[in-house]
């Protein structure tokens, strides 16, 4: 069952907004009933799918549909649209984003520039999926949108464009805000669609720390290089979201694409995330490593 369909409005959703790639949309379809989760010790904040990463089947969801705020979640969808910027050719990983006085203000987690500063595209990269960097993420808005205001706006439609049609966006980073939403399934969608559109880039999710004008930026996401075939994504909280995170996991070619997001602390999430890959991983077909 394949996830990739046309989606017809798309094109003139794009064009309004002044976005000129051309998208595909996308539909999870869920498989027959399997075996549930040892246990879902979470919040009420809890909404979890896991997807097989080649066919698109749903192996398990638990209200994946529901309204959930998006934490830092919300920087794959910036990344996006920069990955989306720099295959148009619109940057390089050498254009410089220049930091603004609005951006340096941005509470942690952020690099600390000051305002006047500039960050290459490659090491905004690295911010964003490694650090999470706030102030990163609203210079790179502010950079490709004119405004953080307008950004949300084209990260909206490409959401749409991608099939997320219960997202909406209202700022680049994540950082809280009452109408920013998305939902567990939404947020697998982008997680694959990141996969597919840009594999190469893909890489950057895999990263555990970089370095930055000396420093040593080390990031947050515990599950890569410690669970077998974990290769990324990214991890969010924000106090009304509770710790979040999309996983990617591929094994000798069996793909899954795991989102919780509710978790009590990040040791309960990534726990839950563990059980869910070694539970349903045998299940996932297997196509290209």
């Amino acid at each position: 069952m394949s996830i990739m369909a046309p989606f017809r409005a798309a094109a003139m959703l794009l064009l309004v907004l002044g976005l000129a790639a051309c998208s595909t949309s996308k539909t999870l379809e869920i498989a027959p009933p399997s075996l549930s989760p040892i246990n879902t010790p979470m919040s009420g904040k809890y909404a979890a799918i896991v997807v097989d990463g080649n066919s698109g089947t749903v192996l398990y969801e638990a209200d994946s549909n529901a309204q959930r705020y998006p934490a830092s979640l919300t920087k794959m969808m910036t990344l996006y649209l920069l990955f989306e910027a720099m295959q148009q050719g619109r940057v390089t990983a050498a254009t410089e984003i220049p930091v603004s006085e609005y951006a340096a203000r941005r509470p942690p987690t952020k690099m600390g520039f000051k305002p006047g500063q500039t960050i290459d595209v490659d090491s905004a990269i690295r911010a964003l999926a490694v650090k999470s960097a706030n102030d990163v993420a609203v210079a790179v808005g502010e950079y490709l949108g004119g405004s953080e205001e307008q950004f949300a706006v084209m990260m909206t439609a490409k959401a749409r464009s991608l099939g997320m049609r219960n997202t909406t966006f209202r700022n680049a980073s994540g950082l809280p805000d009452d109408e920013q939403r998305t939902t567990a399934r939404d947020m697998a969608l982008l997680g694959m669609s990141l996969r597919k559109r840009f594999p190469a880039q893909f890489a950057y999710f895999s990263n555990q720390n970089f370095t930055f004008r000396g420093r040593n930026v080390r990031g947050h996401n515990d599950l890569i290089g410690r669970v077998d075939g974990v290769d990324g994504i990214k991890t969010g909280y924000i106090r009304a979201s509770g710790f979040n995170i999309v996983t990617s996991v591929n094994r000798d070619g069996r793909k899954l694409v795991v989102v919780v997001m509710g978790g009590n602390s990040a040791r309960q999430r990534n726990a839950h995330v563990e059980e869910l890959i070694e539970r349903y991983m045998p299940s996932a077909s297997r196509g290209g490593v």
